[in-house]
């Protein structure tokens, strides 16, 4: 039996089926969905290559599509799930949403905010680490492992 909820891993399993996507588009793998209430009400996965732009983080966009989506700029009752530790820019954004709980799959040894520290994040943000862990690192290596052939 797992340690996690089953929702956390449902919902990951939903965030990698963007980072699938996000790899079938030449992307780095890594997905995103933010669930409201139940209800998944953002998802969004890379485009940093097809937008040309470095800030269109799987979070990112997904932070702007869930804000449109609840009329707010605030996601106080939402679930952030990530494939990958966010980086310090999403975890900043993060923290500016005061997003009320943030779930990650995969560590990022080298980008993630942790190395920084948590305190990017809104103080009451509950953060959990590791669901779906394996799977979710097994994806970005093969990405890598293809792509430096």
């Amino acid at each position: 039996m797992s340690i996690f909820d089953n929702d956390d891993e449902y919902y990951m399993r939903e965030a990698l089926r963007e980072a699938r996507a996000a790899t079938e588009e030449g992307e780095i793998p890594i997905g995103a969905v933010i669930v409201c209430n139940g209800e998944i009400v953002a998802r969004a996965h890379n485009n940093t290559e097809r937008l040309h732009d470095v800030t269109a983080h799987a979070e990112m966009v997904a932070f702007t599509a869930a804000s449109n989506t609840l009329g707010s700029k605030y996601l106080r009752e939402c679930t952030l799930y990530v494939t990958v530790e966010p980086c310090p820019m999403c975890a900043g954004a993060a923290g500016w949403t005061q997003i009320g709980k943030v779930v990650y799959g995969a560590i990022d040894e080298k980008r993630g905010y942790g190395k920084i520290g948590s305190g990017m994040l809104h103080p009451k943000t509950e953060v959990v680490g590791g669901v779906l862990e394996e799977e979710c690192a097994e994806l970005m290596k093969e990405f890598f492992k293809k792509r430096r052939g």
